[in-house]
């Protein structure tokens, strides 16, 4: 499972840095707002990176490593998804791509969902 600690470190590195550009590029450029938006993005996006990181950890110890890699693959689709897209919404403020966030969502909630499978 160490391309599940890899993937998740990736996923770590880039939303420090894209939490890092918020606080500072983008504070002065973006209304209230979108700054909110583009916080939860981050928010989400350091929740899921850990828990893909814990997967790979994890994934020894649990006998259906099928699931659990299946699992981290659903979190990394959720920050794709639901983090960037409220990363590129509030950067463009083309509403219409909040639409991609609830796919985001659901690929988080199925993640956790795999997880719960491969533990009991």
């Amino acid at each position: 499972m160490q391309i599940l600690i890899i993937l998740g470190s990736i996923m770590m590195f880039l939303a420090v840095a894209l939490g890092a550009f918020g606080a500072h590029a983008l504070k002065r450029k973006l209304s209230a707002d979108m700054i909110k938006i583009y916080e939860t993005g981050v928010q989400y996006h350091i929740a899921h990176g850990l828990g893909i990181i814990l997967l790979g950890l994890l994934a020894d110890r649990l006998e259906s490593s099928s699931l659990v890699m299946f699992a981290g693959w659903l979190l990394f689709a959720g920050i794709i998804l639901f983090s960037g897209s409220l990363y590129a919404l509030s950067v463009t403020g083309v509403r219409k791509l909040g639409a991609i966030t609830p796919l985001g969502g659901v690929a988080f909630l199925a993640g956790w969902v795999m997880i719960i499978i491969a533990a009991l």
